[in-house]
């Protein structure tokens, strides 16, 4: 998309290079960027510029519906997304709250299912929020949120996507993300997948029609090592997206839960060859 070409450009030609103390890497690095996308047609935004595995990006979706909290149950979804995160982050293996081997801890969708309230009693914050969307109830608080910082001892990682904004006009149903942190060649590609496929899903599942996605980034970054690959793909001449996205047997919200990658069928994707990114813990 032309959209993330001149991200790209942006930040190859504007960036400002930062130390991150997590990864021990340097980022170069933009502030703010708001994306908009039209779902109401289908057509997904996936990348032409190079190849993405959309697949695994949809999985780790499903994976935050579910709460999950161990990276064997998203591999179990088809994705390795957080193999290396709660396996490999140094902090996060020295922290008392980790359970073990694949252990994510309290984090995104679990986190929005596990809220703590005043008494200190989980609660979940989700499926309240997926009841009014399936009443077609818009009280302008359809908003799920991952971000709370009593429950970042108990993780491996902070959400860099924190938030799910439904809104609801005229029987359309919308959806504003909210996000602190991109890693622009790996992460951000897998988010617009998500957030097109998210906005689709729940529509699909209340029987509202499709609106806009609606994305805002507050940092966004290429790592040191991943910029050799970045340029290369600045190089590249986006193919125009025409690559749509179906949603099977998915009528109701009772069945969010359930949904597979078996539920997904994607129409003719073109791109060029993938570029292989490092990706940092």
């Amino acid at each position: 998309m032309k959209w993330y070409l001149d991200l790209i450009n942006r930040t190859l030609d504007e960036g400002i290079w930062v130390d991150n103390s997590r990864t021990g890497k340097s980022c170069l690095t933009v502030i703010n960027a708001d994306f908009e996308w039209d779902s109401s047609q289908g057509y997904l935004p996936i990348l032409t510029t190079k190849q993405v595995a959309w697949k695994p990006a949809i999985a780790e979706l499903l994976g935050y519906i579910r709460g999950y909290e161990s990276a064997a149950q998203f591999r179990e979804l088809g994705t390795k997304t957080w193999d290396m995160n709660a396996n490999q982050n140094e902090a996060w293996l020295q922290n008392i709250a980790r359970k073990g081997d694949d252990d994510m801890g309290i984090v995104y969708g679990a986190a929005a299912q596990q809220c703590p309230d005043l008494h200190g009693q989980p609660i979940n914050t989700m499926d309240p929020v997926f009841a009014k969307i399936a009443r077609h109830e818009d009280d302008r608080g359809l908003i799920i949120t991952f971000w709370n910082p009593g429950l970042f001892p108990y993780g491996c990682l902070r959400p860099c996507l924190h938030t799910w904004h439904f809104s609801i006009l005229n029987e359309t149903l919308y959806l504003t993300t909210y996000q602190r942190s991109a890693d622009i060649p790996l992460g951000l590609p897998f988010n617009l997948i998500q957030g097109h496929t998210l906005l689709s899903l729940v529509a699909k599942a209340s029987g509202l029609k499709v609106g806009k996605l609606f994305m805002k980034f507050t940092n966004l970054h290429v790592y040191e090592d991943q910029l050799k690959g970045i340029i290369e793909q600045r190089k590249r001449i986006p193919i125009p997206p025409h690559t749509k996205l179906f949603i099977n047997n998915v009528n109701e919200f009772t069945d969010l839960k359930k949904v597979t990658l078996d539920n997904f069928e994607l129409g003719t994707y073109e791109s060029y060859p993938s570029i292989k990114f490092p990706f940092s813990v």
